[in-house]
């Protein structure tokens, strides 16, 4: 019967996550085939391009499992993460520190960038306002 139990809640837990990420903006996200009783290497859910999701939502969340999981059942090219939460609790997402480590490197260089060339149209539209 506790099988039964921790289905439903996983269940649960991959709406509710579909629901979180929907409300961030991605309107696709679903639970994928396995709700149909398919398995395999298929993630959680779908619907968020680059990511390998896998969903747990349990007390008793064993962290290097799922990871694992995440990346044996992941798609080259495909970020392995895995989003989790217990009871009362908001939604975490685990991966490695390499892969964190090279998503923030992009983001602080996106960051420079973007700054650099909000520099170069103030720059710029600056001298466009001093013509005659």
């Amino acid at each position: 019967m506790g099988n039964i139990n921790s289905k439903a809640k996983g269940k649960r837990g991959e709406l509710e996550l579909v629901e979180q990420l929907r409300h961030c903006g991605y309107a696709n996200a679903r639970r994928s085939v396995q709700y149909c009783g398919k398995t395999g290497d298929a993630p959680d859910l779908v619907g968020v391009d680059g990511l390998h999701i896998e969903c747990k939502r349990t007390e008793h969340f064993m962290d290097e499992k799922a990871l694992q999981q995440a990346e044996r059942d992941s798609k080259k090219g495909d970020l392995p993460i895995v989003c989790h939460r217990r009871s009362r609790e908001k939604w975490k997402v685990t991966l490695r520190m390499d892969m964190f480590m090279a998503i923030w490197g992009e983001l602080n260089e996106l960051q420079r960038h973007n700054v650099a060339e909000k520099i170069k149209f103030s720059v710029k539209s600056e001298k466009i306002g001093k013509q005659p």
